[in-house]
């Protein structure tokens, strides 16, 4: 019997009623990570549990293969269902801790992508949020378009502009010397250093932090806070409470110290994403053809790059720019760019290999992305 577009519409119709069974599994499964989110809390265990993790997609592995499916494919959906669930269970945890309840915050610069992070954040803790900025705002949250037309009589008020802003803002709060803890999230801290220093001699509870995430970030496990001391420990001490309700890692190190790193892990990694898209752009090679013929490392490479070039083009110069320390790791991946020419063009390829060798032996033995 010949088929016919019904039998398609049928199989169709069938497809999606599984779909919809498998939706209906994972929101039980959901209310089952909540649940076992709150036993945690209540046992005093942390949200995650690697082992756990590891058992789960084994046994992924070992159904799927025992039904005739790959491996492969059933351990990438249970992580996805695994960062679902701790995504969920780390909310629940912060909504839980009530920190904010009957505290206010106010976030300069709330109407921005990192500020919309930290209304989000604050708010999931109870904090009453309010915006300070000239741009509109989410709507329901209070607003002031200037933040010095502020009583600035809150709890927390939390510093989120470009840097150079920043600093304007930060000096301008320790004329007024605030009550509640303040803190900035600039992605350098040198080019504030004056300021802060000037909140500490205003008596301010100031410290300086780097949440290392971007705004669509949901779940903080594996993520990356920094915390810098402005020689006021209780108001490091506070900031970090903030997070411990997550699982994001929190790191405490010197103004000098972030900067010094950030040159490579902002600076550098930025300049050869940056690099990488112009490159394409004046190839004159169009982005359809080469998606026909992409591989691996291509695909992985044009994900990273095509993110970083659609963020703020004065934020990611201000990186490069106001960092003292920037210049090195850019001189060096100049340098190591006219190393990789000459050893092709001198069909130099001991050269090239020397190269590959000193990156190996700098891994070897490392936790890179772990």
């Amino acid at each position: 019997m010949a088929a016919t577009p019904d039998d398609l519409n049928a199989l169709r119709a069938e497809l999606g009623a599984v779909d919809r069974e498998l939706l209906a599994l994972v929101a039980r499964r959901q209310a089952l990570a909540s649940a076992i989110g709150e036993l945690k809390a209540q046992l005093g265990r942390t949200t995650r549990d690697f082992t756990q993790e590891k058992e789960v997609l084994e046994r992924a592995r070992r159904t799927a293969e025992a039904l005739g499916l790959s491996g492969d494919v059933a351990a990438e959906l249970l992580r996805v269902l695994i960062a679902s669930s701790l995504t969920r269970q780390e909310q629940d945890r912060l909504a839980a801790t009530g920190s904010g309840l009957g505290r206010r915050a106010l976030v300069i610069g709330g109407s921005g992508r990192m500020g919309g992070w930290l209304l989000r954040f604050l708010g999931s803790q109870g904090f009453a949020v309010e915006i300070a900025d000239p741009a509109p705002g989410p709507e329901g949250v209070p607003r002031t378009a200037d933040w010095r037309d502020s009583s600035l009589d809150h709890d927390l008020i939390v510093v989120a502009a470009t840097l150079q802003v920043s600093a304007g803002i930060l000096l301008g709060l320790a004329e007024r010397r605030p009550g509640g803890l303040v803190f900035d999230v600039g992605s350098l801290k040198g080019p504030l250093r004056p300021a802060l220093a000037a909140l500490y001699a205003a008596g301010v509870r100031v410290t300086s932090i780097h949440p290392m995430f971007g705004p669509n970030t949901e779940l903080l496990s594996g993520r990356h806070v920094i915390f810098v001391d402005c020689g006021v420990p209780e108001a490091v001490r506070e900031a970090r409470e903030l997070f411990a309700p997550t699982m994001a890692l929190q790191v405490e190190m010197t103004a000098a110290e972030h900067d010094r790193h950030i040159a490579y892990v902002l600076g550098l990694s930025h300049a050869i994403n940056i690099a990488f898209s112009a490159a394409l752009a004046g190839s004159g090679e169009a982005a359809p053809a080469l998606a026909r013929m992409s591989s691996t490392t291509f695909d992985a490479q044009l994900a990273v790059a095509s993110q970083v070039a659609s963020e703020n083009p004065r934020l990611y110069f201000e990186i490069q720019r106001l960092n003292q320390y920037g210049l090195e790791p850019l001189r060096a991946l100049k340098a190591v760019a006219e190393e990789i020419l000459a050893a092709v063009e001198r069909d130099d390829e001991a050269g090239f290999a020397a190269l590959m060798e000193r990156g190996r032996e700098y891994f070897a033995g490392r936790s890179v992305g772990g």
